[in-house]
């Protein structure tokens, strides 16, 4: 993964294009929600990039903690603010969209970090369908197939030992809670070395509007998600 092909740097700045965060998402995440793309009416840069860059940019800490708190659009300037044990993300309204507290030895190691964050978010991109489906199956409540959304609202990483260079990631435990129109879904992960775990980590989302399961219209959105991601494959890459 070379993280510069997905952001740009202007006065010290981070910006993103729509097709610079389509791509990632489709290219690096394997995700597919409309809106990553290039023409959604309510475009959204994926979480997933902007966490990658905090990584490679501030380095790697044995316990790190994220609390997402907006949507961030295309052409949004974003100054990373950095002091020390709190990063955070702003622009030039002073908006907030990401918290990050740092706890620990810190490793500074872009190439650590980039290995690190491409394979969580190889791991975060496989959500929809192959965890949500049977989460909102069992909860029999599912998001909105025409217009679906489930947005991040935390996570946390931990790890017992910094001194790798590279750590795969695999789904300890999943679980839905419902409340109503709202749930939030928790997905606990584990970072593994040689089959040895030597970290681990949790990420909450949040879907609104939530309705009865039907097992047709998932299906549905199922099928269009396929279709979708065999024609993005099916067009060559250019570099």
């Amino acid at each position: 993964m070379k993280l510069e092909d997905y952001y740009n740097e202007q006065d010290g700045k981070l910006i993103f294009t729509r097709q610079q965060a389509s791509d990632f998402a489709k290219r690096i995440a394997g995700d597919f929600n409309p809106i990553h793309d290039t023409d959604a009416s309510r475009f959204c840069v994926p979480g997933d990039l902007l966490l990658s860059i905090l990584l490679a940019k501030t380095g790697i800490s044995e316990q790190i903690e994220i609390q997402f708190n907006g949507m961030i659009s295309a052409n949004t300037p974003l100054s990373i603010v950095d002091t020390g044990n709190s990063v955070t993300v702003i622009d030039d309204n002073q908006k907030l969209y990401l918290t990050m507290t740092r706890h620990g030895q810190t490793r500074h190691d872009k190439a650590l970090a980039t290995e690190i964050a491409e394979h969580y978010v190889q791991f975060s991109g496989k959500n929809f369908p192959h965890i949500m489906v049977p989460l909102m199956r069992e909860q029999q409540m599912m998001i909105n197939t025409e217009r679906p959304l489930v947005m991040y609202e935390k996570m946390s990483l931990a790890f017992d030992d910094l001194a790798i260079n590279s750590a795969d990631v695999a789904l300890s435990d999943s679980v839905m809670h419902v409340s109503g129109k709202r749930g939030k879904v928790d997905l606990a992960f584990d970072f593994i070395v040689d089959g040895q775990r030597v970290g681990n980590g949790c990420k909450t989302m949040v879907a609104s509007g939530l309705r009865p399961y039907c097992e047709e219209a998932i299906q549905n959105l199922v099928d269009r998600f396929n279709a979708r991601k065999q024609a993005y494959c099916a067009i060559p890459a250019t570099e």
